[in-house]
């Protein structure tokens, strides 16, 4: 039968057709994962370019997303109305973001932080992109151990996605540290340029400026808070203990792996969050508490208090290893930690947590396999 037919969403969609639409979204946000690991170290190296191979490659992923979205929309294949409207929406906030960001560059130069509402509207938009992809696939995806590899596979994309802003600290506290050793990463011409936007010689005020332009708080409380959130849903959604911490691991696995192919070629090192796969532990430990609600104080508490610890023993361990292998002692292999905001990554965590526990228990959030189960039982 032909495909390319116009139909509303939530249309019968062969499984041969659902299994390729999912895994060209796979491969588009791979592509997309590829090129903003590489995105970050490039602007710590080298002066904003637009065609910055990166920038290429990411866009290589969008092209291949904005295809989807339009296979979606038109045929209604794949997905339902909630998994479309969320993947649209999303595509189309990040398709108006890349303009608005050109021309924020042309007007702000550098626009230092990854935390500029231009960049901001980027990763929205990719986060409700994900959220589409994941929902349609935990809709429609049958029952088995592909079905719960690639939701798990979609989830680490979404934290990724959520966790990209902060690898402008990871990136900028090595990047201190090396200069506090006499050395630097970003080249003269990016120093200079930097310093000529801030109005300031290129001195170790400027380099904190360009490095880590944010207070010290917003690393440790976004990453519990944003970061610690998207493990519970990962939990939620696949129904396996073990689910958050592989989901974390997955992620923090893929950041180890691209270490050594960016630093060996001559590009700048980051932190890396091993902190989340300890965290994710701990998430994936709550919910061996049945009641939602105590499973949310406990986890909160919990997570937030391991995610702390685990970075202030990041903080000393990783900077040792990361000063071998560099050649300069000393570097912090975390970014700065203010450890009195812990109350207030604690408390967001609780809110979001039992908010997604409340939405969990409003909508049935039980893995497919579940659900045949239970329907099946007399």
């Amino acid at each position: 039968m032909p495909y390319w037919t116009r139909g509303q969403a939530g249309r019968e969609t062969p499984q041969d057709l659902f299994r390729v639409l999912y895994f060209g979204w796979l491969a588009a946000l791979t592509l997309k994962l590829l090129g903003s690991a590489w995105d970050v170290s490039w602007h710590f190296k080298w002066l904003r370019d637009d065609l910055a191979p990166p920038h290429l490659l990411n866009s290589a992923g969008t092209a291949l997303a904005v295809a989807l979205t339009i296979i979606h929309g038109y045929t209604g294949y794949g997905v339902d109305k909630a998994a479309l409207r969320l993947i649209q929406w999303g595509t189309g906030i990040f398709l108006v973001a890349v303009p608005l960001d050109l021309i924020n560059h042309r007007v702000n130069g550098l626009d230092i932080t990854s935390w500029s509402p231009s960049h901001i509207m980027l990763y929205v938009g990719t986060f409700f992109m994900i959220v589409g992809v994941i929902r349609g696939w935990f809709m429609g995806a049958p029952p088995g151990r592909e079905r719960t590899v690639v939701l798990g596979a979609f989830l680490a994309f979404l934290l990724e996605t959520v966790h990209f802003p902060e690898q402008h600290q990871e990136y900028g506290i090595l990047s201190i540290g090396a200069w506090d050793n006499g050395a630097t990463y970003a080249e003269p011409i990016l120093l200079q340029f930097a310093a000529d936007q801030m109005g300031r010689p290129v001195d170790r005020t400027m380099m904190t400026g360009f490095a880590l332009p944010v207070p010290d708080f917003l690393y440790p409380v976004y990453a519990v808070v944003a970061g610690l959130s998207v493990l519970v849903v990962a939990r939620l959604l696949i129904g396996r203990f073990g689910a958050a911490t592989l989901v974390a691991a997955a992620y923090v696995g893929f950041r180890t792996l691209v270490w050594p192919l960016l630093t060996l070629t001559g590009f700048p090192p980051s932190a890396v969050p091993f902190f989340l796969v300890v965290a994710g532990l701990l998430v994936d430990a709550a919910f061996l508490v049945r009641m939602p609600v105590a499973r949310a104080v406990l986890g909160a508490a919990g997570a937030t208090a391991v995610a702390y610890g685990a970075l202030v023993a990041q903080s000393a361990i990783m900077g040792v290893v990361y000063g071998a292998l560099i050649g300069h002692e000393g570097l912090l292999g975390a970014p700065p930690l203010a450890t009195s905001s812990a109350v207030w990554a604690g408390l967001g965590l609780l809110a979001a947590w039992l908010a997604v526990e409340w939405v969990a228990g409003r909508r049935d959030l039980q893995p497919i396999e579940a659900r045949v189960i239970a329907t099946a039982t007399p």
